[in-house]
């Protein structure tokens, strides 16, 4: 069992390695029945391809959502003192394909206090098989003080 954390016992540049991802066409097809994005850019090689792609590109809010700091220890660290994630950004800065191997990361960068809470910022990345950053952003989390 993981001892709960308050706002307080965390630190600036503390990591949190999310699992890899190998963006699937099972994973493809499940996130276009889920967001009813039917693009073909999403789901049509040759259509990809006249566009210039080497393969069917990754819904963007598909390679966002691998971030989700639930699939790390994160939440189980914070489950007593976690009101909730109040805030998330982030650029989309190369393509991701269809078969491409994701390694998302989360990273506090600054901690900032108030009365009763205090807010967690953590930058996001994600860098794929080649280890090119493909993803940039950040996430705010609301967090309990002990």
């Amino acid at each position: 069992m993981i001892k709960n954390r308050y706002f307080e016992d965390f630190n600036v540049g503390e990591k949190f390695v999310l699992p890899s991802r190998t963006q699937t066409s099972g994973l493809f097809s499940m996130f276009q029945a889920v967001s009813g994005d039917n693009d073909p850019i999403h789901y049509d090689k040759e259509f990809c391809r006249k566009k210039g792609h080497s393969d069917m590109l990754a819904h963007g809010i598909q390679i966002l959502s691998q971030t989700a700091a639930g699939a790390g220890t994160f939440p189980s660290q914070v489950r007593e003192s976690l009101i909730g994630m109040i805030e998330i950004t982030g650029k989309f800065l190369k393509p991701v394909y269809k078969n491409d191997t994701i390694y998302p990361s989360l990273e506090i960068i600054k901690l900032i206090p108030q009365k009763t809470t205090g807010i967690i910022e953590m930058k996001v990345e994600i860098i794929n098989q080649n280890e090119k950053l493909v993803f940039e952003g950040s996430h705010k989390y609301l967090i309990k003080k002990n």
